[in-house]
């Protein structure tokens, strides 16, 4: 198992850009597949970015392709999401997440964040 702590998240003005980062904690962090998902009040949570446990190969949802960058520090057992041009559409709560499973598909990731609100006025 692992356990995963988000932080990062903040108010920012569209344009702008933050940081998100995700520390695990528990079992062997390069054996874990990572993602961030996102959810708005009254929508499912939806996969954004993924990344490998080596972190040579991610994944990006069309809407941040460009925009959001993943990578992963498996020494220091954390996860990054660099956002940039952020628009008010990124609003959100933004959660990290691990699999051991298939990590290029959001249905699969098992271990999850408490989630950390993003919120980019206009």
């Amino acid at each position: 198992q692992v356990q995963l702590v988000e932080s990062g998240g903040g108010l920012v003005q569209a344009g702008g850009s933050l940081r998100l980062s995700c520390a695990a904690s528990g079992d062997t962090f390069s054996s874990y597949g990572m993602g961030w998902f996102r959810q708005t009040p009254g929508k499912e949570r939806k996969f954004v970015v993924g990344i490998s446990g080596s972190g040579g190969t991610t994944y990006y949802e069309d809407s941040v392709k460009g925009r959001f960058t993943i990578s992963r520090d498996n020494a220091k057992n954390t996860v990054y999401l660099q956002m940039n041009n952020l628009k008010p559409e990124d609003t959100a709560v933004y959660y990290c997440a691990a699999t051991n499973s298939e990590w290029t598909t959001g249905w699969s990731y098992n271990y999850w964040g408490q989630g950390t609100q993003v919120t980019v006025s206009s």
